[in-house]
């Protein structure tokens, strides 16, 4: 069935793997992922013949993409390959998928297809999804893995990825949310990957912000410098240096949540001012820093023309300010000079000494902002025998948008040696194939691991490839590049310890339901406190693991997660808690937080005590959790071991019911009568004492002889005596 194919020798073993569990693949960009996904794909139709292949991707030009390898080295009828877009009406799609056997899609429009039962998930035999970083929070992804792993006859996951990310709880949720059961990882290291791979030399070139545009900057951070302190004034922040623009969001949900809450004092609303306003500065020290003087430019502009039709009082606030006003005088006088960001023009040297060397040279070059990426093209065009074209989202921003025939026609003409740059926004970072290129250009690094892998992955496949970064110095492109370093060898590490099977047996949603003997689990990230030994001295078994949620499990029931004072409030800070609260309560019905600590809980950070008293008030009634307050872990493993002693004693196969047992005839009775929808004691008693016996209640063809029971509650009634048990 394939034809025109040799497999590597790592990509068969990675196979082997794939052919017998859900596995998640992480490969180099350029080492083959596809083509792991088309063996699995004709293995698992060879086994099923009757049954469908789903390759999943994020974005039209990545499936497209998967579809022409597919139809290039899988040898069947044309009509077996099926590619669906939302231009396709429902109806049609339906028909598509009944004729086809590899279906290849976006997950967007797929999820509405699964619900308008359009197609059938039980016919497929293996589900790809490309780019598996994605299965995280609510992303299509993780709603279709779920259907198809409880609908499927022959279920099989594949997941791929280049990068899953330097964060382990992501990791982890990533493999829970596509019931992965095994990895298989490769690097460049790995002896058996080594001999296909191409050099990539990676350069540096750093370039002095000058003076004028030093000055600008300097205004900038003057005016910052006064929002913060200003921020300070308000007790919403503990300092005023070193603020980041993580914190800056954070605190602008902290602030609004306050508002929501209903204290909407003068001092909130002034610190919700100047928090909007140094977030505006914030990014204009980020595009004079990293971008240049046009992209600046056009972003003060509309500010200041905003404030005059605006009734936003932060806007026309912040054009008020002597030193923001300044910079932007300046950054105009520069524009009319056509002064340029010293990266631009070195951007413009680099591209034009490569391109006279070989005019057939493929170059590509990143950038963050599309007007960023709009004004580099047009600048490069400049360049004598360069020919560039932007490549940007579908979203018209600016006049600036493609649709996604454009984004196919691009790359194809790129491919084709058409032109030879070509100027990309994050959206050409993700999984699209474009061999023999020669030159990848960062005009700004990115502080993320995946960004960053990804980037440099589009050089290098088929020849020796280059990378070049492009820093101003003592900016946050000098932050971002040693960020995304460091996190890439973080990624690295995590992924190796992974290899070793890091999280031993608790890789899916399984392993947290199947507990054959009792026992209580512990985190591995617990083993420096002093709570397991506690525990462990108390007499109770202990296996310490790591747990993909929940600090401590009881049972399949019972998962506890446990949390200093201090630690509850860093995590309400940094959303940590949130997600562990979802989590928690996602994977146990009886979910419990247990908190740590003998401090004050409303001093321990410059957060409101509100925010705090909030946040109980949500984990008691939205995510119902119970909290435990202990003072100390000795005391923490005491309540350890009465939960788990008291789920050890009581009997496994109980009621739906928990109320006291009644003592007397009259009150059984009574306690039968009120177990019906809507009757409460009054209703119970006008109900026996009308008809006299249990019997002739339930019996009774009709309740109106009881005054107070309408017509829905006699419905309801109804409902529940007839309707048959389900086990």
């Amino acid at each position: 069935m394939i034809k025109d194919f040799k497999p590597r020798l790592y990509q068969e073993t990675i196979l082997n793997t794939c052919a017998n569990k859900n596995t998640l693949v992480v490969l180099p960009t350029g080492l083959g992922k596809t083509a792991i996904s088309l063996m699995l794909a004709v293995n698992r139709i060879t086994n099923y013949p009757n049954s469908k292949v789903l390759i999943l991707a994020p974005n039209r030009p990545l499936v497209a993409q998967h579809m022409g390898s597919f139809k290039k080295y899988i040898e069947t009828e044309e009509e077996k390959f099926v590619l669906f877009t939302g231009a396709v009406k429902p109806e049609k799609r339906a028909e598509l998928w009944k004729r086809a056997q590899f279906i290849f899609s976006t997950p967007q429009g797929l999820s509405n297809d699964i619900i308008n039962r359009k197609i059938n998930l039980e016919e497929v035999s293996l589900l790809v999804l490309d780019e598996v970083q994605h299965a995280i929070g609510d992303y299509d992804y993780v709603w279709i893995a779920k259907q198809y792993h409880t609908t499927a006859k022959y279920p099989r996951i594949l997941g791929l990825s280049a990068s899953p990310g330097a964060n382990k709880d992501k990791i982890e949720e990533i493999l829970k949310n596509t019931f992965i059961e095994d990895i298989e990882i490769r690097t460049h290291d790995d002896e058996d990957v080594k001999i296909y791979i191409k050099e990539k030399e990676v350069t540096k070139e750093f370039v002095e912000l000058p003076e004028n545009i030093k000055e600008v900057k300097k205004f900038l951070e003057e005016s910052y410098k006064n929002k913060l302190k200003q921020l300070k004034e308000t007790g919403h922040l503990n300092s005023s240096s070193n603020v980041t623009k993580t914190q800056l969001l954070e605190m602008q949900r902290n602030l609004q949540g306050m508002i929501a809450r209903g204290e909407k004092d003068f001092g909130i609303w002034h610190a919700i001012s100047m928090n909007a306003q140094a977030m505006k500065v914030a990014h204009a020290i980020e595009l004079i820093e990293t971008q240049g003087i046009k992209s600046l430019h056009s972003y003060l502009s509309d500010l200041f023309s905003n404030a005059e039709k605006s009734k936003v009082k932060a806007t026309k606030n912040l054009v008020k300010d002597a030193d923001f006003k300044m910079a932007y005088m300046k950054t105009a006088e520069m524009l009319e000079k056509s002064v340029e960001h010293p990266k631009l023009i070195r951007l413009k040297e680099i591209i034009k000494k490569e391109i006279d060397e070989d005019e057939n040279k493929k170059i590509i070059v990143f950038t963050n902002y599309r007007d960023s990426a709009k004004t580099l093209t047009e600048e490069l065009c400049k360049i004598d025998k360069v020919q560039a074209k932007i490549f940007v989202g579908q979203t018209k921003k600016n006049g600036t948008g493609m649709s996604q025939k454009d984004q196919s026609n691009v790359l194809e003409d790129f491919k084709n040696s058409l032109f030879n740059v070509i100027v990309m926004t994050s959206v050409g970072e993700e999984g699209i194939d474009i061999p023999a290129v020669d030159l990848v250009i960062f005009y700004e690094p990115v502080p993320s691991a995946i960004r960053s892998i990804q980037r440099k992955g589009r050089t290098g496949r088929l020849e020796k490839g280059r990378v070049i970064y492009l820093i101003a110095k003592n900016t946050r492109d000098e932050v971002n590049y040693w960020i995304s370093l460091n996190k890439e060898r973080k990624m690295k590490d995590l992924l190796a310890n992974m290899k070793n099977r890091l999280f031993s047996n608790l890789k899916t949603e399984k392993t947290l339901k199947d507990f054959s003997e009792f026992k209580v689990l512990i985190d591995v990230r617990e083993k420096g406190s002093q709570l397991a030994k506690h525990i462990f001295d108390l007499g109770l078994e202990v296996d310490m693991k790591t747990l993909p949620c929940a600090d401590i499990i009881i049972n399949n029931e019972i998962g506890i997660e446990r949390k200093t004072k201090q630690d509850f409030v860093d995590s309400m800070i940094d959303k940590r808690l949130l997600n562990q609260l979802s989590a928690l309560k996602s994977n146990f019905s009886k979910p419990i937080l247990l908190l740590e600590g003998e401090e004050d809980i409303y001093s321990l950070r410059n957060i409101h005590p509100n925010a705090i008293r909030g946040m109980f008030a949500a984990i008691a009634t939205a995510f119902q959790i119970p909290i435990i307050w202990t003072r100390n872990a000795k005391e923490s493993a005491d309540y350890v071991k009465a939960i788990a002693e008291r789920e050890r004693n009581r009997e496994r196969d109980f009621g739906v019911r928990f109320e006291r047992k009644p003592m007397s005839t009259k009150e059984q009775q009574q306690f039968i009568i009120e177990s019906l929808p809507g009757i409460g004691p009054s209703l119970a008693k006008a109900l026996l004492n009308e008809y006299k016996t249990v019997k002739n209640v339930i019996n009774a063809d009709d309740l109106d002889r009881v005054d107070k029971i309408g017509s829905k509650i006699k419905e309801e009634i109804n409902r529940i005596l007839n309707e048959e048990f389900e086990d």
